[in-house]
């Protein structure tokens, strides 16, 4: 077979199509139960729930089925006994410890819906279901979901290697979050399909041309299928 520049291509058909499987076997080396945690992002009410302070990122979430895709993730880690960890942004009501030098910030603190501490706000948004095994990580300040927080040493103590990050927004937090996570030495899965953003066609380029530099991109449903491995 010759390719486009010309020159002879010497693999024959079964060594091409042996490319997809090295990367489904890849993936469920790097997904084993016992040194992997699902971390879901901003999977909240007051954000992507039915009374979101963000109706348009909410309705994003909704209509591309993202938050559907981290519910059947979060639901197969309970079944296979992966780690589940929610990571939940919040607000104190007097604004005590937040951020204020940056636009989404300031406008953050005049949204109608606050994130306050133990307002159903806060609370995680169906049809994710949280289990007594789930460890959830709350923060008061920033943009990520590990730099600041106690994640990064939850996941060393659980012995994480690969973190599975989804959830909102493909704005800011969920790459923070992988650049994070990178930056701190665990390898990342992000489930292309189990992320979500505003426009919603900005996802997609975000994952194709900066996350999948440095994370493997993978769907839902092979994610699910390294799970369900004997």
């Amino acid at each position: 077979m010759t390719r486009e520049d010309g020159q002879q291509d010497r693999q024959g058909p079964a060594a091409r199509d042996r490319g997809p499987d090295r990367r489904l076997a890849r993936l469920g080396e790097q997904l084993t139960p016992d040194g992997t945690v699902l971390l879901t992002v901003e999977c909240q009410q007051g954000v992507v729930g039915a009374d979101s302070s963000l109706p348009e990122l909410a309705a994003s979430a909704r209509e591309s089925g993202a938050l559907e895709n981290v519910a059947r993730l979060v639901a197969a880690a309970h079944a296979t006994g992966v780690q589940v960890l929610h990571a939940v942004a919040e607000r104190r009501p007097d604004g005590r410890g937040a951020n204020r030098n940056a636009r989404l910030f300031r406008a953050a603190a005049r949204l109608p819906v606050q994130q306050h501490p133990g307002s159903a706000a806060v609370r995680i948004a169906p049809p994710i279901e949280v289990t007594e095994a789930d460890l959830v990580v709350r923060r008061l300040h920033g943009l990520s979901p590990i730099a600041g927080t106690d994640v990064d040493a939850l996941l060393r103590n659980l012995g994480c290697r690969t973190l599975v990050v989804t959830g909102v927004s493909a704005n800011v937090a969920v790459p923070n979050a992988v650049f994070d996570a990178v930056n701190l030495g665990y390898e990342v899965v992000v489930p292309s399909d189990a992320v979500a953003g505003v426009p919603a066609d900005y996802t997609p380029l975000l994952i194709r041309h900066s996350l999948a530099l440095v994370a493997t991109v993978a769907t839902t449903d092979e994610v699910l299928a390294c799970w369900q491995k004997p």
